[in-house]
């Protein structure tokens, strides 16, 4: 019960909490509109219990908050362990203080007294509470998480900020005492106290400027003057605080909408690298409407890809925190090691296993010695795109439809495709010799066959895939079996006609009664 509402109320990752914060946003935004309401009308008996209701449910917010910001039972074992190593009594009274201490410190932290004083506000005889109904639009900040991150950033600049305001308390005071001095003699009607004086500074040093009150001697006059230029001064210096830190955010805001959109898909492919085959391989992925997300620590790279429209994740693919971040423990089904560097790809691939040992992982080689160590590193499989380029300018030279097809697909042209065809058991060419299949007059070419048949280990140009065979451009003698895979080039309308005729030939299985 107590996950269940921890993924409710605070666990980011969860889908719960995003419609959990928009019911919530609903409700303060109502309570808001109750007050609105009853400051020219009175609410009648609904009304009433409505907003006591929404209140009853911030309650159970709060105890809820309350409960789940410790692991009771952690700390009783703790203090339990400690007691029987130390030999010392063991008090019920000291473990239970220990639990309240840390509750006690998340109550006075300052979302927690927001709530609760968000609560407070329900009472109305007392007129001092009805301060306390601001707390309930400071609630919003609990639910929108760019806002925490404000926080955040400002929480990162403490010693900035407590500098700037101890010289603005400064600044005041001296401006309130010397406005008090020089003016209360002679504009006696407008500075009449240290009020006056010190409402005055606030204005003038924010360079509001209302003009209710103005100097009149020419001491307070020097001394305005002198608060304008400071206040500027502090405004700018304000200002360049929030500029610095909010830019050594803002990847961390995009990285935080990158997760959000992550969370809202079923599964997706890590792509690490966005070289040449890194896009190449998005560009498909796009086009078979399937999501991914792009992790790349090249800047360049980064911003090409959003500018595509693309998720991307400008850091280190090999860092434990980045891939985790990424969702590989979560709704990822395949990480693909793109990068033109064979050592980073080890890395990943390393990196990729340890933290999801049933994860696909398909990896990039770009010399033939480092295949076998990839293959350790635990890569399910490993491609070779140089090498496959040239087996095919290799096999294919002379023949000019085949580099049309080829062509083709390298330049996105929508009328060639590649696909792989299963041979069904019975079909027209189970059994069939490749010499019997006029591949020519079907307009298509046979790149290869996968094959897991031990009839063909025979053939030249055969490929290991994990348990299965990849025969490039087989023999015509090539007999296919069963479950063979054909990989044919050719154009869309083609390879359809060809699929077509394969399931329409195949025998159907008659279901027994």
């Amino acid at each position: 019960m107590k996950q269940f509402f921890y993924d409710l109320l605070e666990n980011s990752d969860s889908p719960f909490k995003s419609y959990f914060d928009m019911f919530m946003i609903c409700l303060v935004m109502t309570s808001v509109f109750l007050l609105i309401y009853e400051v020219n009308s009175e609410l009648n008996e609904v009304d009433i219990w409505f907003e006591r209701g929404i209140i009853a449910l911030f309650v159970w917010e709060y105890l809820l908050r309350v409960w789940l910001c410790n692991d009771s039972h952690k700390i009783f074992l703790d203090y339990y362990e400690k007691t029987r190593y130390l030999t010392i009594p063991f008090r019920l009274r000291e473990g239970l203080w220990l639990v309240f201490r840390q509750k006690l410190a998340y109550m006075l932290t300052p979302l927690a007294l927001i709530d609760l004083l968000a609560i407070i506000s329900i009472y109305r005889p007392l007129q001092i509470l009805r301060i306390f109904l601001i707390f309930r639009l400071l609630k919003l900040f609990r639910y929108f998480n760019n806002i925490k991150l404000f926080a955040d950033v400002l929480a990162s600049k403490r010693f900035e900020l407590y500098t700037l305001l101890i010289f603005l308390g400064f600044l005041i005071f001296i401006g309130t005492i010397s406005i008090y001095l020089l003016e209360h003699r002679d504009n006696g009607k407008q500075i009449g106290d240290l009020f006056d004086a010190l409402y005055f500074t606030i204005v003038t040093v924010a360079t509001v400027g209302f003009g209710d009150i103005s100097p009149k001697t020419g001491g307070g006059r020097l001394v305005a003057i002198a608060m304008i230029f400071s206040g500027i001064g502090v405004l700018a210096f304000f200002t360049s605080i929030i500029v610095a830190a909010l830019s050594e955010k803002v990847q961390e805001l995009r990285d935080q909408k990158t997760h959000t959109e992550l969370n809202r898909y079923s599964n997706f492919v890590i792509i690490c690298g966005f070289g040449r085959v890194g896009q190449h391989i998005a560009t498909q992925l796009e086009k078979d409407k399937q999501h991914f997300v792009i992790i790349d620590n090249n800047e360049e790279r980064i911003l090409k890809a959003k500018r595509r429209g693309y998720l991307a994740i400008h850091a280190d693919a090999s860092r434990n925190k980045i891939l985790k971040s990424a969702g590989i423990n979560n709704k990822a089904t395949a990480v693909l090691c793109t990068t033109g560097s064979d050592v980073i790809n080890v890395y990943i691939t390393l990196t990729s296993r340890h933290l999801n040992p049933t994860i696909r992982i398909i990896s990039r080689a770009n010399h033939q010695e480092n295949i076998k160590k990839l293959y350790q590193a635990g890569a399910n499989d490993v491609l070779q795109p140089f090498e496959i380029a040239g087996l095919v300018v290799a096999e294919y030279i002379g023949q000019p439809v085949a580099f049309e097809a080829i062509l083709g697909i390298i330049n996105e042209e929508k009328n060639f495709i590649m696909e792989a065809l299963c041979v069904n058991a019975g079909c027209f060419i189970d059994g069939t010799r490749l010499a019997d299949i006029d591949f020519e007059q079907r307009k298509l070419m046979l790149v290869g066959i996968i094959s897991t048949h031990a009839l063909h280990r025979n053939h030249k140009n055969r490929y290991p895939i994990k348990d299965q065979h990849f025969y490039f451009n087989p023999a015509k003698y090539f007999e296919l079996q069963a479950n063979d895979l054909l990989v044919l080039l050719g154009k869309e309308v083609s390879i359809n006609y060809f699929r077509h005729q394969i399931e329409s030939s195949t025998p159907r299985r008659r279901v027994k009664l």
